[in-house]
């Protein structure tokens, strides 16, 4: 029992630091721009290149992981993450906030799809615990975007102090994980001849991969865009700020709740689909310029579905915990980089447009496209009996 809750306990300190490098710089953009004369082009990249990063470096993970060990490997992820945290805290300039970007983005590159391993591997028949994987991030990020005002002024407007105060949830997820690389599993040692393979030619696996693409499109340009729409809508400031709130929060209760869900009573097309209609009916509000608050609850269970059960179904589909890492870093690979190219393609269209009507459309195709691709990864075989949950 209790290597349980210290293996469970390890997930959630690592998953709480692959996103505070990222959400801690969003809410300081203007005044990391005005303060070290960036260009609108280079403080965008802080935001941006760590998400091109997640998925350029997702299929190292697999080459890194046979060569160190899961264990080992997912320690060195967080070092990286933790390191180039802690190096903002030197001074603040421009060279060192793009290059700390990049080094955290390759951290949580390979982190991620290792992650999917380890639930793998010591959670085999439990892949509802993918929830702890997909709550902790989503409350990493929400701390990280939600204290770093507060912290900044508190420390008298000290950028650096700001920035790198979050290396310490990376230093206390060192510590633990420090135990866990004392012994080498069996099972590794076994398998250390074996070389992981991305499922290049797997069908599923390729379908999967689009279906985590077209989830992190839809997830980063309603992150994006869903303030600036509301302002469009004739929201303050403030009132814009505490919508993607709401939109962050309502993730919280079904990421923790809804892979435990699917995981004992299986039927993942229908949940599948039942959250992809949520997000569906909350652009259609904003469409229609609908109660915008009640479109983004919505939005936020959509969203809040998708993204654990899309980190579950690598987990399902496999049967050890190489396998689960290789599919988890092809579908992260072509994911990632397809979502990045989301909150631009929906500026792109609003700079041309004038306004948000045919983003709205745009986003609607994604969905309807999200749909069929799950329709069609429901099509194969799901386990006859329930697998057991935490």
């Amino acid at each position: 029992m209790m290597r349980t809750f210290y293996l469970l306990f390890a997930l959630f300190l690592a998953s709480l630091n692959l996103r505070p490098a990222i959400t801690s710089v969003a809410p300081l953009l203007d005044t990391i721009q005005s303060t070290l004369g960036m260009s609108g082009l280079a403080v965008s990249l802080l935001t941006t290149l760590p998400v091109l990063c997640m998925g350029i470096f997702a299929p190292l993970a697999t080459r890194i992981r046979d060569w160190l060990g899961l264990e080992r490997a997912i320690f060195s992820a967080l070092l990286l993450i933790t390191a180039a945290t802690a190096l903002r805290g030197l001074y603040s300039s421009v060279t060192i906030l793009i290059l700390t970007a990049f080094i955290a983005g390759i951290g949580i590159g390979l982190a991620g799809p290792m992650l999917s391993g380890y639930i793998k591997k010591h959670f085999p028949s439990k892949p509802g615990v993918v929830s702890v994987y997909s709550v902790s991030m989503t409350v990493g990020a929400a701390i990280a975007s939600g204290l770093s005002i507060p912290i900044y002024t508190r420390s008298n407007h000290s950028l650096t102090i700001t920035l790198a105060c979050w290396a310490v949830l990376g230093v206390l997820a060192l510590v633990f994980w420090v135990a866990l690389l004392q012994r080498k599993n069996n099972e590794e040692q076994q398998q250390q001849e074996e070389h992981s393979r991305l499922p290049l030619k797997n069908k599923r696996a390729l379908l999967l991969t689009l279906f985590f693409g077209l989830m992190a499109c839809m997830f980063y340009s309603i992150t994006a865009w869903i303030a600036p729409i509301a302002q469009s809508l004739g929201y303050n400031k403030t009132s814009a700020a505490m919508i993607l709130t709401v939109f962050t929060i309502m993730q919280i209760p079904v990421s923790m709740t809804l892979p435990a869900i699917v995981s004992r009573f299986g039927n993942r097309k229908l949940f599948l689909v039942l959250c992809s209609l949520c997000e569906l009916v909350g652009v259609l509000m904003l469409l229609f310029h609908l109660p915008i608050m009640v479109a983004v609850v919505f939005l936020g269970i959509g969203a809040g579905g998708l993204f654990p059960l899309a980190l579950m179904l690598p987990i399902v589909e496999t049967k050890t915990a190489k396998e689960a890492g290789a599919w988890a870093a092809m579908s992260q690979c072509g994911g990632y980089l397809i979502g990045a190219m989301g909150p631009l393609v929906i500026g792109l269209i609003h700079d041309s447009s004038g306004s948000f009507t045919l983003a709205f459309v745009t986003m609607i195709a994604v969905i309807l496209i999200m749909i069929s691709v799950q329709l069609l990864i429901s099509n194969g075989e799901e386990p006859k009996k329930a697998v057991r949950t935490v």
